[in-house]
Order: structure tokens, then C-alpha cells, then sequence
């Protein structure tokens, strides 16, 4: 037996128990053996029954002196009382409905029993519905495993130590003995029997440390083998530096982090490898800017640009700032699918024969038919947008181009180190000056009719503005979809202004139309889903509501109040909740103290944890099993810098001591088909 074999093989499972595990997810060994715990019942520490604190859980050793014994309520309950003593004090015990403790408590035998200890009607301790054990060798810490209603925590728990005994002895490490000696780890076989079966907390500490360590080390080979294998030669090397013949052009002054950002990314693009970097800026940081700057210069050296957005409207806009900032300095042209054939085929000769210097478009760009003559620079908005394949597709369209994917979701550094791993990062972390703030105020649903006319006001003001709708889940009545309530704003509320609506079911094009509209005035007020969080500017909109905004995650909330306070205008956004839980009030509050997305982005990782703040599967990263990056930094930093070692000396890991490691990166990553290591 080994870790790949089937769990059907273990002791006690079989074909009938087998499915059951598959509804946890455990196929094999491994699975098993990795399905650690979701908590510890530590019975080793045995409290005297007099000095058992009342409402938390404890473990009584005590004797039975009084065998259970049944009677019915009149509502049918079967309960059973029985009475034990360790000396001491005396512990009532009842039992509800359990018919087999009369055949498994027996008078004078000695027991542990678990569970909390109340005070009954007369004064006396009580335990209700305890779990127990013989005395004999089980005076331990006992594993509390995720369970289905016909698979036990108990027999998982028995299941486990069935197959640590048909392989004790067999389970082959997978850090090279270098490591283990280098970081005093556990060996592999002592770690997982240990996460199951802690000796004491002391070996229970270890075992967690050792795990913990082995699953960021993978993480991050997996993901600098990834960048690695995106790094190969380049012959696109920007030697000449034209940024501050740039600089005089703009009739404004960049922010230092901007400037620091293009210094960053120039420096990249001087070398013999491609740049590969994540330009991350909250929402109006000025990454446009930086990326015109890195633009005139690869263009000022020779060499073709692309820039591919998300939609139609966007890369409208990006054209025409582009063409203000450039001035007619660089040869720009637009594509999207709704470019007129006999203009596409211009700018596809003119992308061929090197007239045309940067294309702005949507994934059109990345069609068969397109060809560079010279692309020496590409750049995705956006990026969680695209896919890998069509990122890959962009780059393709050069040998090796330089890479830059922009964001304005605001993520914190370190979980942007473990998400772009195979990306170097560059942060705009301030705004540019004379940028109006956003005041956020919280109220509940009775403010409506006030916030309907505080609303009107801004629309006769000129200005425009959006109501937010959260998406409704199938069976949740309690909620108004998008498109109703347009049509109630429209009716009964603002019925002499003009109402638009966006949402995620619309057809593309129409989408488009409805941004378009906005976009140029003549929608005044848009009522959309999330599908505008990542959307186009409109300096004008100077309002914002967001209704049921508890439904919001919070740099959700912040990416959508981003869509205002883009202008010169004073901007307001209000948050309508009925919420009263504390996670929610807190949440919102956040909202209300700070606009600093990425102190937003820190507060929603605390709250939220890494799997729910992105969604790892959208981003091709693997499921943590045991480790966590907001507690285990100082693991992960010493993780991180011996992968870099570890991939310096053996970038294929194909030495004899790193074949287990490779082996494990692969499993880790291959379920996401990310590395493909053979």
C-alpha cells in the first residue's frame, strides 16, 4: 500500500464506504492521510468533577455507580440517566435518545467522559449527552474531523489510524534530508501521524510547522517554476531611455510612485529577459499614465505596442486618452469586433507593415489574422479579466514581448506574492493631487425616500449617478433584481429623468450601448449589478448608492465606489443595509473610515481569509490544506527564499534530492493545470 492507493483498500471502508469519503473529496491514501483534522478535543488533561468550571468543555475520569436507566417523555423522547464519581464529586450523566448506552456503561468500570459540565435543578453537576471511553490508553488528544451524516468523526478517526498502521514504516519523505536538517522539521511520517494523532501539544506544534513549511515551499516552486519557464531570452531591449522627453510633454506632474513604477518597469525592459510585471494601483492611481510612458519609449526605440481591455467602451476610452496624452506623437489605432471590415483590414496592414505603432482593442487583437511587424511591448487591463490562454495568445503575436497586466483591484502584498508569483509587482500607492475624495455614509433601508431626493438633487445639478443592485440567488425572495427595480425608479420615482439599466445577463453589445450612453449623458442615472465594478470613466457620476450593500465583499464595495469621485465634482456614495450581525456593521464601517483601497484589501483578507477574498480557483492557485498566509508569514518568507535558492541551483529540479519535492509540486499544481511537470 501507498499513497496512491485507492481508499477502498483501507481497513474498515470498502466499496460501500468508499463513496461516502468521495463526498469529502478523499479518492486515495493520500487524501486520507492529508484530510487533516478541523479540531483537537485534548482528553490527556483529566479535571477533578468539583473543579470543573460550568459551560466549557472538559474530560472527567470517573467510576460508574449508577447504570443508565430509560424513561419516556410525553413528547416521545427516550432519555437515560446514570450517575459516576471519581472520588471527589459526583457527575450526573443524561443521555437523549441513545438506547445502546445501557449495553456500553457498566457499574464499577472507570471511564472518560467529554463534554460540558452544567449546573442541574438541584444544584448538582451534569453532563449532557457526554461523549466516552474505556479509561485504557485513551487518555489523548483526540482528532475532530469534518464528518457527512452517515460518516462519523469516530470512524474517520479509526479509518486513519487503520491505514498509518498498513503503511508504518512506507511513507517516503518528501523534503530532501538537507531541509529537514536545516529547519529541524519533522519527518514526513511522524508530522501527519502527529496531525492526527498528537502526542502532546509540543509534537502536534511541529507537525503543523513541518506541513505548513513543505506546502508554501511547493507553493512557491510551482509558481517561480511558472515564471521561469516565461522567462526566456528576449532580443527586445529598450537601451535607450526617453522618459523625460516624455515627461515634458504632459502638462502635469506624475506622482513619485508613478515615476517609481516606470523607473521599475524600464529598468526590466533594458535586460535580456522579457519584463513580466504587475502594474497594481487603486482606482484613478494614474496607471495609464505609467504605462503612455513605458508605451513612447518602446515605440521611441523601435518596436510595436498593443494594449487589450475587457470591453468596447474601455478601449474607447483608453484611445482617446492615449491620443490626448501622445498627441499625435504615436500612430494609434482602435480594435474591436464592431470596427467596420474595410477599417480593420487598414489596421491589420498597418500593424503588419510597422505604420501603425500601438493598437487599443478588445480580445479582436489576439485574432489569427492579426500580425506585428515589430511588437516588442504588450500591456492587458484588467487582467483577472483574461484568461492565461489569451494573455499567452497577445504575447505571442511577438518574440517574446515585454508583459505588463495592470489592476486597480487592490490586493495586499502578501497574498500578492503567493497569487502572482510568477509577476513582478509595482504598487502605485498614491493618488495624484487635486483627486476629490469620496465622503461613504451607512444608513438603513428607511432613508430611502431622503436618499431618492439627495440623488435627484445631483441629477439637476448636471451630475450623474448610479444605484447598485446585488446579484439575486435562486430562492431568495426577499431581494429585488436589477431590472425591477429600474423599472420602479423609472415609474414611480424618477420618472422625468432617464433611467438605465446594465446586468450581467445582457448581451455584449448591448452592454456596451447601455456604457456607451452613460458614458456620453445621455443615461443620467444607471442602476446595474457588479458587472459595473470594473467599468469605464465617467467624471461626471458624483453619486453613488448601494442597496443591501452587507451582500458586498469589501473590496467589492470599494471597486464599485470607485466608479465616482473621478472628476472635479464632490462625490457621495451610501451604503443601504438593515444588517445588525457584527461581521456586516463592521465591514461597512470599514467603508465608511477610509477610501485607501489597499487598507480596505488588508481588513477584507482578515475578514474573509485568502479562499473567499479571490476565489483561488479563479486564479489557478492551489487549495491550502494546512497553511495560512495571514499567520504564517515568517514561515512563508523563509519558504519563499529557499525556493529561490532551490530553483537557482536546480531550475528544473531535476537533481536526485529534490525528485520527491519535484513529485509533490506536481500534484499540487497539475489539479489546476498549471505547471505540467513531468
Amino acid at each position: 500500500m501507498d499513497f496512491a492507493t485507492d481508499i477502498k483498500y483501507v481497513k474498515g471502508v470498502g466499496d460501500a464506504r468508499k463513496e461516502k469519503f468521495r463526498r469529502l473529496g478523499i479518492f486515495t491514501v493520500r487524501d486520507l492521510l492529508y484530510n487533516f483534522p478541523r479540531d483537537y478535543e485534548d482528553w490527556s488533561k483529566i479535571t477533578p468533577i468539583t473543579d470543573a468550571p460550568f459551560g466549557e468543555q472538559c474530560c472527567v475520569k470517573a467510576t460508574v455507580t449508577n447504570v443508565p436507566t430509560g424513561m419516556k417523555t410525553k413528547s416521545g423522547t427516550l432519555i437515560f440517566k446514570a450517575s459516576a464519581t471519581d472520588g471527589r464529586g459526583i457527575l450526573m450523566l443524561t443521555f437523549f435518545n441513545n438506547k445502546y448506552v445501557v449495553n456500553q456503561l457498566f457499574e464499577n468500570e472507570e471511564y472518560l467522559f467529554f463534554g460540558k459540565i452544567n449546573q442541574n435543578i438541584i444544584g448538582g453537576r451534569e453532563m449532557l449527552s457526554p461523549r466516552f471511553v474505556k479509561v485504557s490508553g485513551n487518555e489523548k488528544i483526540h482528532p475532530v474531523y469534518r464528518q457527512t451524516e452517515s460518516l462519523t468523526s469516530k470512524s474517520i478517526e479509526t479509518i486513519t489510524a487503520n491505514a498509518f498502521s498498513m503503511l508504518r514504516g512506507g511513507i517516503e519523505d518528501t523534503l530532501p534530508e538537507y531541509l529537514i536538517i536545516k529547519y529541524r522539521l519533522m519527518p514526513l511520517e511522524e508530522a501527519l501521524f502527529n496531525m492526527h494523532f498528537p502526542q502532546s501539544e509540543e509534537k502536534l506544534a511541529g507537525a503543523k510547522r513541518r506541513l505548513i513549511f513543505e506546502e508554501l515551499l511547493g507553493l512557491q516552486l510551482g509558481l517561480l517554476y511558472l515564471r521561469g519557464r516565461s522567462r526566456n531570452t528576449t532580443s527586445v531591449q529598450i537601451s535607450k531611455d526617453y522618459t523625460n522627453e516624455f515627461f515634458s510633454y504632459l502638462p502635469y506632474t506624475l506622482t513619485s510612485a508613478q515615476q517609481r513604477c516606470i523607473a521599475e518597469c524600464s529598468e526590466d525592459m533594458r535586460q535580456c529577459k522579457p519584463m513580466n510585471r504587475l502594474l497594481q494601483g487603486d482606482v484613478g492611481s494614474g496607471k495609464t499614465s505609467v504605462a503612455a510612458a513605458l508605451i513612447y519609449n518602446t515605440v521611441r526605440n523601435g518596436y510595436q505596442c498593443a494594449l487589450m481591455v475587457p470591453t468596447e467602451v474601455l478601449a474607447e476610452q483608453h484611445s482617446k486618452s492615449l491620443a490626448k496624452i501622445f498627441a499625435g506623437r504615436i500612430n494609434i489605432a482602435l480594435l474591436t469586433g464592431s470596427v467596420k471590415a474595410s477599417q480593420k483590414k487598414l489596421i491589420k496592414q498597418g500593424l503588419a507593415d510597422g505604420s501603425i505603432d500601438l493598437v487599443v482593442g478588445t480580445h479582436a487583437i489576439i485574432s489569427d489574422d492579426v500580425e506585428f511587424k515589430k511588437l516588442g511591448f504588450v500591456i492587458t487591463d484588467e487582467q483577472h479579466r483574461f484568461g492565461v490562454n489569451q494573455r499567452t495568445a497577445l504575447a505571442k503575436k511577438g518574440l517574446n514581448p515585454h508583459t505588463l497586466v495592470m489592476s486597480a483591484t487592490p490586493i495586499p502584498r502578501t497574498l500578492g506574492l503567493i497569487i502572482y508569483g510568477d509577476l513582478d509587482i509595482s504598487v502605485i500607492d498614491e493618488h495624484p493631487k487635486g483627486r476629490q475624495p469620496i465622503e461613504t455614509y451607512c444608513v438603513p433601508s428607511s432613508y430611502h425616500e431622503r436618499l431618492y431626493k439627495f440623488i435627484k438633487k445631483h441629477l439637476d445639478e448636471g451630475r450623474q449617478g448610479y444605484v447598485i443592485c446585488p446579484l439575486v440567488e435562486e430562492g431568495e425572495t426577499q431581494l429585488t433584481p436589477a431590472q425591477e427595480y429600474a423599472e420602479f425608479l423609472q415609474k414611480n420615482v424618477f420618472g422625468s429623468y432617464s433611467v438605465g439599466l446594465l446586468h450581467g445577463k445582457m448581451k455584449p453589445k448591448d452592454k456596451d450601448n447601455v456604457m456607451r450612453q452613460f458614458a456620453n449623458g445621455e443615461i443620467q442615472l444607471l442602476v446595474a449589478t457588479v458587472v459595473v465594478e470594473v467599468g469605464i470613466d465617467v467624471p461626471n457620476a458624483a453619486i453613488m448608492m448601494i442597496e443591501n450593500a452587507e451582500r458586498f465583499g469589501l473590496s467589492q464595495l470599494h471597486q464599485l465606489r470607485g466608479r465616482i469621485g473621478r472628476g472635479q465634482f464632490k462625490s457621495t456614495c451610501v451604503l443601504v443595509s438593515d444588517a445588525q450581525n457584527e461581521e456586516s456593521t463592521k465591514r461597512l464601517r470599514v467603508m465608511c473610515e477610509t477610501t485607501d483601497g489597499f487598507k480596505i484589501a488588508e481588513e477584507d483578507l482578515k475578514q474573509r481569509g485568502p479562499g473567499d477574498f479571490l476565489g483561488s480557483r479563479q486564479h489557478g492557485l492551489p487549495e491550502m490544506k494546512i497553511a495560512n498566509i495571514l499567520t504564517d508569514t515568517k514561515i512563508l518568507y523563509a519558504a519563499q527564499k529557499q525556493a529561490q535558492d532551490i530553483i537557482l541551483a536546480d531550475p528544473q529540479l531535476d537533481l536526485p534530492e529534490h525528485k520527491c519535492i519535484k513529485k509533490s509540486v506536481a500534484v499540487m499544481f497539475d489539479r489546476f493545470g498549471e505547471v505540467g511537470m513531468n
